[in-house]
């Protein structure tokens, strides 16, 4: 699919439908590939003067392959996170193109911030008569949609760590401690997605910021990139606390798994040796000799099940006073 944006006298951009057979509108300031067919590809590079990236090409992690200038246009990849709102978050990667005044983007994903700023873009006036304007509000998007994905997750982390430290009446059962396992790991995923993404944003701002230096973008957007890199350093360290969070909570985790598991151990050791005393009594008391005194008494019974009583208790009163139980 092809969206194709020209700036309207306001200053927003207007999305214009464009007849398959027909040229592309000469004054397309953002042309918008998503999962683009070869016909589409090829009328874009046409308009271009250059080629458009594959999808094999954009999955490249080179360096090199991510960030370059050919004919005049600067091409720079990066991951974008994507279904972040869902129990299976993606990344998918993210062409811009910016040639002259025009920016082309190739995607094989539909992020969030594309849609949100794509119905911002047409509704809210602002300085969308440039590519590298349009590309700047663009990063500034992705970026806003990543702090909002890391809050999200921090309330999240933080919400799971009361469940786990909190000391309640009732047992907890291993059911608990499987789903708190369960949503820590995605947790954690989504969190690595995330820092991969601000890797690749960061990389394709410092390379901006070295194309503004040779005027290949405007200068007034050179403060403009310093903010969002400043904010991307920000949110990096924020992802890497959230990462180091989420792995101390699945190590206490694990290690409350542990313990109660040992306590149901324990319990079953207590048991063992409460009734191996009265076991042993009324093993001794089961033989049929010949030769038993005890067997004639008349409170032989009574006495037998006095002694296996108090043969029981006496491990449990010991292990209580030891602190034990």
């Amino acid at each position: 699919m092809l969206n194709v944006y020209v700036a309207d006298r306001r200053g927003c951009l207007a999305k214009v439908e464009v007849a398959p057979d027909a040229p592309l509108h000469p004054e397309a300031v953002w042309l918008d590939l998503v999962s683009p067919t070869q016909e589409e590809e090829r009328r874009v590079e046409t308009l271009l003067g250059a080629g458009v990236p594959t999808r094999e090409e954009m999955q490249e992690i080179e360096v090199s392959s991510r960030l370059y200038e050919e004919n005049g246009a600067l091409y720079m990849t990066a991951p974008v996170v994507t279904k972040a709102d869902t129990e299976h978050p993606q990344t998918g990667a993210v062409s811009f193109i910016l040639a002259g005044d025009r920016l082309i983007t190739v995607r094989y994903a539909e992020p969030q911030s594309f849609t949100l700023f794509s119905a911002r873009c047409q509704r809210a006036p602002g300085s969308y008569t440039r590519g590298d304007a349009v590309m700047a509000a663009l990063l500034d998007a992705l970026i806003d949609r990543i702090a909002d994905v890391l809050e999200h997750i921090g309330m999240e982390v933080d919400d799971i760590s009361h469940e786990i430290f909190e000391h309640s009446a009732k047992p907890r059962r291993g059911g608990n401690f499987q789903s708190i396992l369960r949503r820590l790991g995605r947790r954690g995923d989504l969190t690595s997605k995330v820092r991969e993404s601000l890797v690749g944003l960061g990389r394709v701002l410092m390379f901006l910021s070295q194309a503004s230096t040779a005027q290949k973008i405007a200068k007034n957007l050179r403060d403009r990139l310093r903010t969002m890199t400043r904010d991307v350093r920000s949110l990096t360290d924020h992802a890497s606390f959230l990462s180091s969070k989420i792995n101390f909570l699945l190590d206490a985790t694990l290690g409350m798994i542990n313990i109660e598991q040992n306590a149901i151990i324990k319990i079953f050791s207590v048991v063992a040796v409460v009734f191996l005393p009265p076991t042993l009594i009324a093993s001794i008391y089961g033989m049929n000799f010949e030769h038993m005194p005890e067997l004639h008494w008349p409170f032989g019974y009574p006495l037998a099940l006095l002694l296996m009583l108090g043969s029981a208790l006496a491990p449990l009163l010991y292990f209580k006073r030891r602190g034990w139980l």
